[in-house]
């Protein structure tokens, strides 16, 4: 049986769930629902992280980032000109060339601003970068995208911490079917069963923050989101039955007494 890899950029991860890393009480709390998620690639806002002040902790006293990969991400920038050089910025620190690219519109909706995106996608893939783009769910976008050079699209599923879960997924299904690299479904996601429906419809990951950090359990949760994900990719992998518009009998007809 041919084994069910997850690969971005000809990195192998060995789970689906992808968890960032903000709104936790503290990072020792980011660290467990990190260990319990199971997760392996986790993202960072570099706009936030402390490089100034060492008497203050930092994320990587917590994590061991030999075991789990770290996704430098933009959050928090409104231009291709901030994207840009905060992922320049990125890889001057840490050699960081898989990186995620969230370029926001405004600050009331946080919807990906797409002509911002696209601009900073064709840049950062000519500077050698492994780009996995934040976008919204247009299916036209995502192809332009995935053209340009992009190595994961991750459509939103609803507004950045909304969550709201899938509200489109007749757009993410139709991504999942054009797109020949991971589709990653990213924000606005609430509870375990959103999860585990993007991953029915054919998504190769998800990724999760608020709905775990901003849990009353977030560890619990972090587990929730765990077991959602494989069972959600085995159901894909299964083949789901045919939907009916009549009743069908379980038992056999043949034989009957």
């Amino acid at each position: 049986m041919k084994r069910d890899l997850f690969k971005i950029a000809n990195k192998i991860f060995k789970s689906r769930l992808i968890v960032g890393t903000g709104k936790y009480k503290n990072f020792l709390e980011t660290a467990k629902a990190i260990e319990t998620s199971g997760a392996d690639l986790v993202t960072v806002a570099v706009r936030r992280v402390n490089i100034t002040n060492k008497k203050k902790p930092i994320l990587t006293d917590y994590i061991n980032s030999k075991k789990i990969t770290l996704l430098p991400n933009t959050a928090g920038c409104f231009s291709s000109e901030e994207a840009l050089r905060t992922l320049r910025l990125a890889r001057e620190m840490g050699g960081w060339k898989l990186v995620k690219l969230e370029v926001l519109g405004d600050k009331k909706t946080l919807y990906p601003n797409m002509i911002e995106t696209i601009k900073s996608t064709k840049v950062l893939v000519k500077e050698g970068f492994k780009v996995m783009v934040y976008c919204t769910d247009d299916v036209l976008m995502a192809k332009q995208l995935e053209d340009l050079g992009a190595s994961a699209i991750m459509p939103l599923a609803s507004p950045i911490g909304s969550g709201l879960g899938l509200l489109n997924k007749i757009n993410i299904s139709l991504i999942v079917k054009q797109s020949k690299v991971p589709i990653i479904v990213d924000a606005g996601i609430g509870t375990a069963s959103d999860a585990t429906i993007s991953m029915e419809l054919g998504c190769d990951g998800v990724l999760i923050n608020s709905a775990i950090a901003m849990a009353q359990k977030p560890i619990l949760m972090a587990k929730a989101f765990k077991d959602a994900v494989i069972s959600g990719r085995n159901a894909y992998l299964s083949g789901r039955m045919k939907k009916l518009n009549n009743a069908s009998p379980s038992s056999p007809k043949k034989g009957l007494i």
